[in-house]
């Protein structure tokens, strides 16, 4: 199971949200680069990073981070936030990206997205399925479709998508651990590799995930609260 610790960026720094609310902003580190480099030193592998000020304006923003991070670590990064246009993506993808994470564009213009797909690949496309009461959210998770987030999986399984992040919003940086019932349903129900986000608040969080057989699991509170340490995760990296 892949350990993959979340760098959230708004203004060029570090801070996580609670479900996704921008008035619940805390900054953790104004040097994003930096805390990259002490996930690497602990044999990580992997990042998740989002580009909410993207998120929130509808197209990539925080572009000059990503380029600083994959420059300066050998970090393989999953980049969201705002990737709405051929345009974005090829930003994204110019800046060190290794993958991206597609969301809303999933949503809102399926027609991009699965072009996306064809042209990247599979190992390079990411689907977002982020969902509040098992309905997909969307920009940011302002908006909420009707579509529900096991259906919407499966839809994109027919079309060649193979990754997956779900988070359950309502987990989402509440420390209160991972919606183990989703994930179980969702591995059950379709033959995709999940990667579990949202909720993880200790160290045996991720042992039950890892034995639900997630492909990966996200994590960002629990480590900048001392919840998890780096340390601990040298054990599963």
């Amino acid at each position: 199971m892949k350990i993959i610790p979340a760098i959230d960026i708004i203004n060029g720094k570090c801070v996580r949200l609670t479900k996704g609310d921008y008035d619940t902003q805390k900054t953790y580190s104004e040097h994003p680069l930096e805390v990259a480099k002490s996930f690497e030193d602990h044999g990580i592998q992997y990042l998740h990073l989002v580009d909410l000020d993207g998120a929130r304006s509808k197209h990539i923003v925080n572009h000059k981070v990503l380029y600083q991070i994959a420059s300066q670590t050998s970090l393989k990064i999953d980049f969201g936030g705002g990737l709405k246009t051929d345009a974005d993506l090829t930003i994204a993808f110019e800046n060190g990206a290794h993958q991206i994470t597609g969301g809303s564009i999933a949503v809102s213009e399926p027609v991009i997205f699965e072009n996306w797909l064809q042209v990247y690949g599979a190992d390079k496309i990411i689907l977002g399925a982020d969902a509040l009461d098992r309905k997909i959210a969307t920009h940011g998770w302002k908006e909420t479709s009707r579509l529900d987030v096991v259906e919407f999986i499966k839809s994109y399984t027919s079309k060649g998508i193979q990754q997956v992040i779900c988070t359950d919003i309502s987990k989402d940086g509440m420390l209160q651990g991972p919606s183990f019932k989703l994930y179980t349903e969702i591995i059950k129900e379709t033959n995709v590799q999940l990667i579990a986000s949202g909720g993880v608040s200790e160290f045996d969080d991720l042992i039950k995930l890892r034995e639900l057989g997630c492909a990966g699991v996200i994590l960002g509170k629990a480590i900048y609260e001392g919840r998890i340490t780096l340390k601990e995760l040298e054990k599963l990296c």
